[in-house]
């Protein structure tokens, strides 16, 4: 009965973004090939985009492409709210040469619409 009461939702307000990320504190994904699944803080959050910090060594910035999208799972501060495995998109990749990110990736992501 929930999945009805979510697809009248969504019928309701198509133009709108199912989820809003400001309720997420961390992200985690895995990559196919990789061996491990990776967890990160988001950062730098608005309605429908955030961002993610990734070291420059680590083996999973190379399997990031922009245009990419991936099923990842969102986990809230706030304990009692489930995870949720939401469609992500990957819209932005920039290097950070300064600062206290220096060495890091910045990558862009955006939830997608169902």
């Amino acid at each position: 009965m929930q999945g009805h009461v979510t697809l009248k939702r969504i019928d309701k307000t198509c133009s709108e973004p199912k989820k809003r990320v400001d309720q997420y504190y961390s992200v985690e994904f895995a990559i196919e090939g990789l061996e491990s699944a990776y967890q990160f803080k988001i950062w730098n959050k608005t309605s429908t985009r955030m961002s993610i910090l990734v070291k420059e060594n680590s083996e999973v910035l190379p399997q990031l492409k922009v245009g990419d999208t991936l099923n990842m799972r969102y986990y809230s501060d706030n304990l009692i709210h489930p995870s949720e495995c939401l469609e992500t998109a990957i819209r932005r990749i920039i290097r950070n040469d300064q600062g206290r990110l220096k060495g890091h990736y910045i990558v862009g992501l955006e939830l997608l619409q169902n």
